[in-house]
């Protein structure tokens, strides 16, 4: 099941191709971490003459615990504060990987930190560890409120973990993640107040304020200021709501000075819809299609009681949306030639890009019917005007099946590892998929994904 045309026009056009410049972002930000950690631990170095005895060596392996963790508590915020110079340079996706790994690493920190001082100082105090952490919590400066803070971390960290985020939807984790503020909040006052490289160094303790002060002020600007300014500003409504295919629906925004959003094709607004059930959440989801100045649209397939909803919305609801994010757009592109591939309601962004990505582009769109597949006649249109290469791949009729392999797609698209290929689809989808193109022979660096995953 495929539509195939390919021009002398297009095939022309690729060799104009001009790679676009590559963003330096996604390599500086790590070093900018790295450096700050580097940074955090001189404060150790610099406040530390000599370390003796086992309890010696475990309080100061405790105090560096301590400063790592707490500095990667300010990192964990900022990556995800939604600056668009780190969303749009290193990739939505990517960052939610950094933050995740960060996060684990914090509450290791964390944990050994509190280990570390607790048996450290009981050590040097003769008493017992129980006694120790007693005394500790309740006779030492902001420690009962850093201990409830540590406890969030550790909260947080469990409904982080794979398990139990399958146990509860978007909306829930997402609202259930907010106690990372908290937690923060509760255990800034004890780092100053009893971390022996902060008391009496004032310098140390206003770089410390410096640091957390800034990631307040990007948090409070990106994910609260600028969403309030730009829902009053941009006035965003449904016009309609319209079936695309079984469980999928676009849905169609007007609104004023939509230009101003800056969306590009790949990239994803958070929606709130200001209506019953649904106001008190933003979700994610991609634009279907180009953006224009008075109309948006987004193409959702009902996959959770938020998705579900939005086909049964009205007309003239009004509708805040917060972004554009995500690095999945033009810019990634490193080759003349782009494979797009989607599955399922992936399909959404990659719609967009097929649009508008200049040069050779060819598009594989797997769905499990010819019903389940979305925007076809849409497809269809962009791809004869542009004389551009589809393919429907659907699991039935199994005359128009191809298996999700290397073969299977150098036998869709032959010269396969010269192309770009950007993948969205879900995530059993997009791993077999990775694993196919780069047996195909598709450098790593030229796979491009976004995952509908949190």
């Amino acid at each position: 099941m495929a539509t195939t045309s390919t021009s002398a026009a297009y095939e022309g056009r690729h060799v104009q191709h001009r790679r676009p410049p590559r963003s330096v972002v996604p390599v500086l930000a790590p070093l900018v971490i790295w450096a700050g950690a580097a940074g955090t631990l001189a404060l150790w170095w610099s406040d530390t003459s000599s370390v003796v005895g086992p309890a010696g060596w475990l309080t100061g392996a405790g105090r560096i615990t301590g400063l790592l963790a707490g500095y990667a508590c300010a990192v964990l915020l900022a990556l995800m504060a939604r600056v668009p110079l780190l969303d749009h340079g290193v990739g939505t996706d990517r960052l939610a990987r950094w933050h995740a790994w960060g996060g684990r690493c914090t509450v290791s920190l964390a944990l050994a930190h509190t280990l570390l001082i607790i048996w450290g100082y009981s050590l040097a105090s003769h008493s017992s560890l129980v006694g120790q952490t007693t005394t500790l919590v309740l006779d030492y400066p902001d420690l009962l409120k850093g201990t409830a803070g540590f406890l969030l971390f550790l909260a947080t960290a469990v409904l982080s973990a794979r398990a139990a985020r399958r146990r509860m939807s978007y909306e829930t984790w997402h609202y259930l993640h907010f106690l990372t503020y908290l937690a923060v909040f509760l255990s800034f006052g004890h780092q100053l107040s009893n971390g022996a490289d902060f008391v009496g160094d004032r310098a140390a303790q206003a770089a410390w304020y410096a640091l957390y002060l800034s990631v307040a002020a990007m948090v409070a600007w990106y994910r609260f200021a600028v969403p309030v300014r730009r829902g009053l500003r941009h006035r965003l409504r449904v016009v309609a709501v319209r079936p695309e295919a079984p469980g999928v629906v676009s849905v169609h925004l007007g609104g004023e000075h939509l230009d101003e959003l800056g969306g590009v094709p790949g990239q994803f607004l958070r929606w709130r819809f200001l209506t019953r059930g649904l106001w008190w959440t933003a979700n994610p989801y991609s634009l279907s299609a180009p953006a224009h100045p008075r109309h948006l649209r987004i193409t959702v397939k009902a996959a959770g009681g938020h998705s579900r909803a939005l086909a049964r919305l009205t007309p003239g609801t009004r509708v805040w949306a917060e972004g554009p994010y995500g690095g999945f757009t033009a810019n990634r592109r490193t080759a003349a030639k782009v494979l797009l591939l989607a599955g399922g309601v992936g399909i959404t962004p990659l719609r967009a890009l097929f649009e508008t990505l200049p040069g050779q582009v060819t598009l594989v769109y797997r769905a499990r019917r010819p019903e389940d597949l979305a925007l076809r006649g849409e497809l269809d249109a962009i791809a004869e005007r542009r004389r551009a290469t589809v393919h429907y791949v659907v699991d039935t009729p199994e005359r128009f099946s191809s298996p999700l392999t290397a073969q299977g797609l150098n036998g869709l698209v032959p010269d396969l590892a010269d192309h770009d290929v950007y993948l969205c689809g879900p995530p059993p989808m997009a791993e077999a998929a990775v694993r196919a193109l780069r047996e195909a022979g598709v450098p790593a660096r030229r796979i491009h994904h976004e995952l509908f995953a949190f």
